[in-house]
């Protein structure tokens, strides 16, 4: 692994856990971090429940979109952390993959989208603390 992680966070439609998983990771990393995320089968929006936890939040999701998975972006990862991407993820040798095991937020009210963000944050913390050996912010 180089000076700087770099973390790639691949779902299916890249448009809601991995979305919050790229920007959770970004805003925790402080800089410390290169986080990209991507999509097996992208989809056309960010899911709008996500997008608004995130800004009640204080996030910019402004300039998030749903980008397909590549091979570029999986060879450059030092941690690959998948969310239901299925045989679609690609498998390179050398790559600590991670899976999180997350319930898709597609098609749910916020009500029921907010805790799998919250899941999202702690896991994106508890990583974070691990790659750069510090410990983990209360939440």
């Amino acid at each position: 692994m180089n000076d700087t992680p770099e973390i790639l966070v691949v779902c299916t439609h890249n448009a809601g856990r991995s979305v919050a998983a790229r920007i959770l990771l970004d805003h925790h990393g402080q800089g410390r971090v290169t986080v990209r995320s991507a999509g097996s089968a992208p989809g056309d929006d960010i899911n709008p429940a996500v997008a608004e936890i995130l800004t009640e939040r204080g996030h910019d999701v402004s300039k998030e979109f749903p980008k397909p998975l590549t091979d570029e972006a999986a060879r450059a990862a030092d941690v690959i952390i998948t969310m239901g991407c299925g045989d679609a993820c690609p498998i390179f040798p050398g790559k600590r993959y991670l899976d999180w095991d997350l319930t898709d937020p597609a098609g749910k009210p916020v009500e029921e989208v907010r805790p799998i963000v919250d899941d999202i944050d702690r896991r994106a913390q508890a990583l974070l603390a691990e790659l750069l050996d510090q410990p983990a912010s209360p939440s």
